[in-house]
């Protein structure tokens, strides 16, 4: 069983929406859909709901053209960012909502809802209780419980652990490819953030502007993007970028010539290295490392993990912003000169049409 996009695309006057684009989402399997706000997330499951038609193309459902299937004739559920839970309703209630709507029997809704909030992990006492008589966490397992009590061929999930603590986040995060396992349908998952694609495993779309430029199965589109565009989505804070020429046995950024390592057999020419920030280091690694001087812009404190962003120029070019993530508190004061570190290994070269050239070899050997 499969959904099936065929160059289907979306206009809204001048404005693109969804260029051409083809997709196959199997039955039983998770495919995250990972880009920035207004990427295209939200537009392309709002086509493969049919709550909107495609202004070209076709979607199919298991070989039948759906594409002009009515919403509330297809199998569909929906989860969103915001709790959508009626408050006067008990938690039960909610759940079997959509079964009520269909007249099913109520020894059949009774068996279904108790399946689906077992599924979430929402016992008898919350189920007697009122949504806002519950946790914001418990809230949205019973939004999803209410989706999978319809037991839907396809459920469509939009950023829906967004409006909750790290917590509630996390535990949710956790347990959601369970309840996905165990539903077998097609589950398509919406986020802004990589690392949720990362923990939630699966295939992963990634969308800039309207287009999906890569997908595959998620460690394999993070290892290998196929191009910067998707680089950039697939890291957060994105990648950081940097011209080079690859000469022989050297790696010219225009400050010097380094060693190419592990790079040597790429083929000699002008790239955009790029490196992820968790590998651009504010003290030198214990290996060979490429030090280039900066000069601190920002720094951002977690608590555990600092983010320090900061400039780079090439000589006789534009001044590039970096972000180097480190552990620990570190606080160099802002417009100082640093020294800032970067390993052959774990460069990625892309082509100057943007076009990866050569995965990170660290990437490659993972």
């Amino acid at each position: 069983m499969a959904l099936t996009l065929q160059g289907v695309t979306k206009v809204s006057g001048a404005e693109t929406h969804i260029h051409p684009t083809d997709l196959t989402l199997e039955r039983g399997g998770m495919t995250v859909l990972l880009g920035p706000t207004l990427a295209g997330k939200t537009s392309l499951m709002r086509l493969m709901a049919g709550l909107d038609r495609p202004d070209a193309g076709r979607i199919l459902f298991d070989g039948r053209d759906v594409t002009r299937l009515r919403v509330q004739d297809r199998n569909v559920a929906m989860v969103y960012q915001q709790f959508i839970n009626y408050p006067a309703a008990t938690v039960y209630d909610n759940i079997a909502s959509p079964l009520r709507i269909k007249g099913l029997a109520s020894g059949e809704i009774d068996r279904r809802v108790r399946q689906a909030a077992g599924l979430v992990r929402l016992d008898e006492v919350q189920l007697r209780k009122r949504p806002l008589e519950l946790s914001g966490g418990q809230q949205q397992r019973c939004a999803l419980a209410r989706a999978l009590v319809k037991e839907a061929t396809l459920v469509l999930l939009d950023e829906p652990l967004a409006n909750l603590d790290y917590k509630l986040r996390e535990e949710l995060r956790a347990e959601l490819p369970r309840i996905f396992a165990d539903s077998g349908a097609i589950f398509v998952y919406a986020t802004t953030e990589p690392h949720e694609a990362l923990l939630l495993g699966g295939n992963t779309a990634c969308l800039h502007e309207g287009r999906v430029t890569q997908i595959g199965p998620t460690p394999e589109v993070y290892r290998a993007p196929v191009d910067a565009t998707t680089a950039r989505v697939f890291s957060d804070p994105p990648m950081n970028f940097a011209p080079v020429r690859k000469s022989g046995q050297s790696l010219d950024f225009g400050t010097g010539a380094f060693p190419a390592g592990p790079l040597s057999s790429a083929p000699d020419g002008r790239y955009m290295a790029g490196f992820r920030p968790n590998h651009l280091h504010i003290t030198r690694p214990e290996t060979d490392a490429m030090a280039f001087n900066a000069h601190v812009a920002v720094t951002e404190i977690t608590g555990s993990e600092s983010f320090v962003h900061v400039d780079w120029r090439p000589p006789g070019g534009e001044p590039a912003r970096w972000v180097a993530l480190a552990h620990g508190v570190h606080e160099p004061p802002l417009g100082t000169e640093m020294r800032v570190f970067v390993e052959p290994r774990h460069l990625y070269l892309f082509a100057e049409s943007g076009a990866l050239a050569a995965a990170a070899p660290y990437a490659t050997a993972a």
